[in-house]
């Protein structure tokens, strides 16, 4: 199976290397084929440009000289015959020709790199005329100075204009191709971008409502796949909505019976009296009270509460405070003054949780938190006894009280640790356990701000 390891080994090289948003992957895959097509066809067209025409040019100034030197043969060579030629070649055929006489060839002059009009032209004055010749394509920029011995002491010198030997539009053909590309490239970026920005857009309300915060008027729109993914992310968000309305009016309905069966049963209880058979009966009813309220802040979640902006190191004291126990001391480090948009009822029990868990089993307890590229991480560490790393996830779980009862809230029913991981969820954020640096156990709480 080659083929599938290439395959997978080549699918594998594109995760790592390529940029992991959707607009530059976009942009990568429209620019790419373009840049390899048009160098090929650069590649094409000036090699076939330059080579056909720079030779057509060599051949035909080769000759024309080679004509020049058959009329200077053939010719009395007198002074009106030297003239005529000169008039001929620079008034008919533009060479710029001067009859040295007395004169003889330069020393050769460095042959330029990577010239190959001057290899072109040097092979075809060979091929034409059969004399010693000297070319100078640098020294007097856009011209080439052609020196031809014709016979001893007498040389033929064309000082002719660089478009005569050799093309010479080649740059411009250059300039046109890249400005047409970076043309077309730049309307291609601005038809990418308005198509991706729609898909930016239903990812920023989704995680918005995801968050718990105002989507704000999110309207689907871009092509026709991205408005139907937005259409039904529009519906989930109604069903969603009209849902946790419905829960909280039935919850609210449940909760207003339970707690006035419970109100009968402390009032019947009063008329009792505080016998030793009562208080029993009156401690059980203050439990089944405190049960029925976690149970109902588990089934709630945030309650539908809407975030706002708060201080945090206000939100972790109060939390503190109310956590507090005797042989326990708490260490609060939170930058003062920083503001966060979350939850506050909902992240104060959080850190309630979270915080009475770790007091309610040790004796030091550090609760630290830091905001970096808007990422708040709060983390909570104890040197109590810990969470063996195979039985953390199983501490998540809704009831499931652990022997080092771990996953008490204050009610102790064994919903601490739930609460706290769907409020963490709640604000787009997550809960996770590891082994704390003073030998206990660490909380760390990440949500976006």
């Amino acid at each position: 199976m080659p083929q599938n390891w290439l395959y997978r080994r080549f699918n594998l090289f594109l995760e790592r290397h390529m940029p992991e948003g959707l607009f530059a992957r976009a942009f990568i895959i429209l620019v790419a084929p373009m840049i390899l097509l048009q160098s090929i066809m650069t590649g094409l067209i000036l090699e076939r440009h330059f080579e056909n025409v720079t030779r057509l040019l060599a051949r035909s100034l080769a000759r024309d000289v080679s004509l020049l030197i058959t009329l200077y043969e053939d010719s009395a060579k007198t002074e009106a015959d030297i003239k005529r030629i000169q008039q001929l070649a620079n008034e008919r055929l533009v060479l710029g020709l001067t009859i040295q006489t007395g004169a003889t060839l330069p020393d050769p002059a460095p042959e330029p790199l990577f010239s190959r009009f001057h290899a072109r032209l040097t092979r075809e004055l060979n091929v034409e005329t059969g004399k010693s010749f000297w070319i100078d394509s640098q020294s007097e920029p856009g011209f080439v100075d052609i020196r031809v011995a014709v016979e001893k002491d007498v040389v033929f010198r064309l000082l002719t204009r660089e478009e005569r030997a050799q093309a010479t539009s080649t740059d411009m053909l250059l300039l046109w191709m890249v400005i047409s590309s970076l043309l077309l490239l730049g309307i291609a970026t601005i038809f990418l971008r308005n198509q991706i920005r729609p898909i930016t857009d239903l990812a920023a309300a989704a995680q918005s409502f995801g968050t718990g915060r105002d989507t704000g008027a999110f309207r689907p729109r871009g092509a026709r796949e991205v408005r139907l993914a937005g259409e039904a992310f529009v519906d989930m968000r109604d069903r969603i909505a009209r849902q946790v309305e419905q829960r909280t009016a039935m919850l609210a309905g449940v909760s207003h019976d339970l707690r006035t069966i419970l109100t009968r049963f402390r009032l019947e209880l009063a008329f009792l009296g505080d016998g030793p058979k009562v208080k029993p009966l009156k401690e059980d009813v203050d439990e089944m009270q405190r049960m029925l309220e976690a149970y109902m802040a588990f089934v709630k979640g945030d309650g539908g509460e809407k975030a706002s902006e708060v201080d945090l190191g206000s939100l972790v004291q109060a939390a503190a405070r109310t956590s507090e126990r005797p042989g326990s001391t708490l260490a609060v480090d939170v930058p003062d003054g920083q503001m966060v948009r979350v939850k506050p009822n909902a992240f104060r029990r959080l850190l309630s949780n979270l915080i009475g868990n770790a007091m309610r089993h040790a004796k030091k307890v550090e609760v630290k938190a830091v905001i970096s590229d808007h990422l708040l991480t709060l983390t909570v560490d104890d040197d109590g006894p810990g969470i063996p790393p195979d039985k953390r996830e199983e501490a998540f779980r809704p009831f499931v009280r652990l022997d080092n009862a771990r996953n008490l809230d204050e009610t102790g029913t064994g919903l601490g640790l739930a609460i706290a991981l769907d409020i963490a969820r709640a604000h787009g954020g997550e809960l996770k356990l590891d082994d704390s640096p003073q030998g206990g156990l660490r909380a760390v709480v990440q949500i976006p701000v």
